[in-house]
């Protein structure tokens, strides 16, 4: 183990309020190599972590959690906030089944203000907490912790423009690291230089060194700070456009790995009355060499070698690169298709496509209502977009696949990555609700591969679509199955026939199904399997041939069983009146925590052994009755 000199000594926010500026630059070091020492054996959100130490340590410093209250935007980047906050000591089980969460939880701790796992929301948050202190009479600070990245979601905005023109004491801090997951684009990136001439920058100048000059210490290396920072886009354009007319007070840009200047800044910002904005610049990955060069890639890393960075399992072509590689084969025949993404080229597999195709590949930022109503506006206008967004993150975008992609019928393909269970980011990324809410859409087709290879056979289906579609695959690695011979989309497969029942199974589900035949096999029971692989429209003549041989069904599904795969079936058999024993297996009504997948199956009991010993119970209950007839 590891001896950690000052880090061993800080079991609480207070404890760091003891230290000196030299003190506190050691510790900054010392939680560096915890993160470090930790995440490679866990995995988990390294680069974004790296990047606040600093940050994080001035603020508890200044400011007094849980009375005065911390918000993080997203919340992969409270490692170093939960370190502090008394969770040091079970950093190790972070993201693993029964220990830390890697986002903010509130049943967790009495610092963890606000639940995120989303971009863009906790300066709204924020101002909710701040008008709710003010009607009761309160005091304290409400502080929101935002990144450059999640200030590219819409609702960051909507936020900043309702609490500017009040005069509700809350302090947001921008992170600007310059990247969200991915590089950062659009306007927000790159903006004008000639804001540096306008009358409203000039007099925030003036302002400033007038703040600065009444501070001592910090005032040259602010001044500093600035002037080497000038072509970060914030330099240029926040002060004179956006924040000051929108009426927040601004300071900044302040150098991010600098404990005295963050501490002297935040102690002026906690006694200014209304809205205020730090601007802090930070360096994603800060001091581990490969995610500071490669940041993009140590954003979310498995577990990975110390030394030379290298992760520690590679089990060959994920979903994600398939999807990716198929794409950019099928543009080079058609150069109608187009990519768009939300910010996540490398997580989605898009990087490859926008090499090869950078002028038809779109990313948006983090804006998924934005990506889904653009790819509405490129099919309107001959186009074939390929919107490739986390199933998790796609539910943002609910009303624009609805109304401006579904009413029009417009051949949109959304390649929904991550569906179904992700494992360890937890309840705010399993991606259990898709075919829910999708297959409620008219006008939808909604898909879902039991393979990569089957993958690659509905991305070519969906380049003839007239109409919207979904293709909803998991996320990680998929060994290729068992397929029919010349089966046909978008006919579903028999891949088994059987005599005691029929298992309906999609998707990733598919695999287990196969699993759950064999099982079943060695006890003499004969299960037949379907590969459901179009959740919408239903093969209704495949159905009714199940009808005339199958009487007992069972539905397999890695979504919520409330209005799933599963309830299509029931309709599908109530709306004809026909009448088999059915059962719908799939995530039960509740949020699922975080945790390795495999061990999550199993504690919803959704592994082939507990189907198999349920299946074999259903068998025999049916049995029973029918013996009893």
């Amino acid at each position: 183990m590891k001896d950690y000199s000052l880090l061993d000594g800080i079991n609480s926010p207070s404890d760091i309020k003891q230290l000196t500026i030299g003190e506190l630059r050691q510790l900054s070091e010392e939680i560096r190599e915890f993160i470090i020492d930790n995440i490679s054996s866990t995995g988990g959100h390294l680069a974004s972590n790296l990047g606040v130490v600093e940050l994080t340590i001035a603020l508890h410093y200044v400011f007094n959690s849980p009375f005065d209250k911390i918000i993080w935007d997203v919340g992969h980047q409270s490692y170093v906030h939960k370190i502090i906050t008394q969770r040091k000591d079970v950093f190790h089980t972070i993201r693993q089944y029964g220990g830390i969460s890697g986002f903010p939880k509130r049943k967790e701790s009495i610092h963890d203000i606000f639940e995120t796992g989303h971009s863009s929301t906790s300066i709204s948050a924020a101002l909710g907490m701040a008008r709710a202190r003010d009607l009761k009479g309160e005091y304290g600070n409400v502080i929101a912790v935002i990144g450059d990245g999640a200030l590219t979601g819409g609702m960051a905005f909507e936020a900043l423009n309702d609490a500017g023109h009040t005069n509700t004491k809350l302090t947001v801090v921008l992170n600007d690291n310059e990247m969200s997951i991915s590089e950062n684009v659009g306007a927000l990136s790159r903006h004008l230089s000639k804001i540096r001439s306008s009358s409203q920058y000039n007099w925030f100048k003036r302002e400033l060194e007038h703040v600065l000059k009444k501070t001592p210490v910090i005032g040259n290396p602010m001044a500093y700070g600035a002037e080497r920072l000038k072509n970060s886009f914030k330099y240029i354009f926040v002060p004179g456009i956006i924040f000051e007319e929108m009426g927040f007070t601004y300071i900044g840009p302040i150098d991010g790995h600098n404990i005295a200047n963050l501490i002297e800044v935040f102690k002026i910002a906690s006694n200014i009355q209304g809205p205020v904005l730090v601007h802090v610049v930070t360096k994603k990955g800060k001091g581990y060499e490969y995610a500071e060069k490669n940041p993009e890639i140590y954003h979310g890393v498995s577990s990975f070698d110390v030394e030379t960075g290298r992760p520690l399992k590679n089990k060959g072509n994920s979903y994600s690169h398939i999807f990716g590689t198929k794409l950019v084969e099928m543009a080079k025949q058609d150069e109608s298709i187009v990519a768009v993404c939300a910010a996540m080229p490398e997580g989605t597999g898009l990087s490859h496509f926008e090499e090869v195709f950078s002028h038809r590949f779109f990313d948006v930022g983090i804006a998924e209502q934005h990506a889904v109503t653009m790819a509405a506006g490129l099919a309107i206008n001959g186009m074939k977009p390929y919107v490739a967004i986390y199933s998790t993150f796609l539910q943002r975008a609910y009303d624009q696949i609805l109304h401006d992609v579904c009413i029009q019928n417009l051949p949109v393909v959304f390649c929904i990555d991550r569906a179904g269970l992700v494992g360890e980011d937890g309840e705010t990324h399993q991606g259990v609700f898709d075919l829910t809410y999708l297959r409620t859409m008219p006008n939808m087709t909604v898909m879902a591969p039991k393979d990569t290879k089957e993958l690659e056979g509905m991305l070519e289906y969906s380049r003839h679509a007239e109409g919207p579609i979904a293709i909803r695959y998991p996320r990680g690695y998929g060994s290729n199955l068992f397929s029919i011979e010349n089966s046909k989309l978008p006919f579903w497969e028999l891949l088994y026939e059987g005599q005691d029942c029929v298992i309906l199974a999609v998707g990733r589900m598919v695999s287990t199904a196969i699993d759950i035949r064999e099982l079943l096999k060695a006890e003499g029971i004969d299960v037949g399997v379907v590969n459901a692989r179009v959740v919408k429209p239903l093969d209704d003549q495949m159905l009714f041939d199940l009808y005339d041989r199958y009487k007992i069904w069972i539905t397999l599904e890695d979504n919520i069983v409330a209005g799933g795969f599963g309830s299509s079936i029931n309709e599908f058999l109530s709306a004809n009146s026909l009448n088999v024993d059915i059962k719908n297996f799939g995530i039960p009504d509740m949020f699922i925590p975080h945790g390795n997948i495999d061990v999550l199956l199993r504690k919803l009991q959704l592994d082939a052994d507990n189907l198999a010993q349920e299946i074999k119970n259903i068998i025999g209950e049916c049995k029973e009755r029918t013996n009893a007839r």
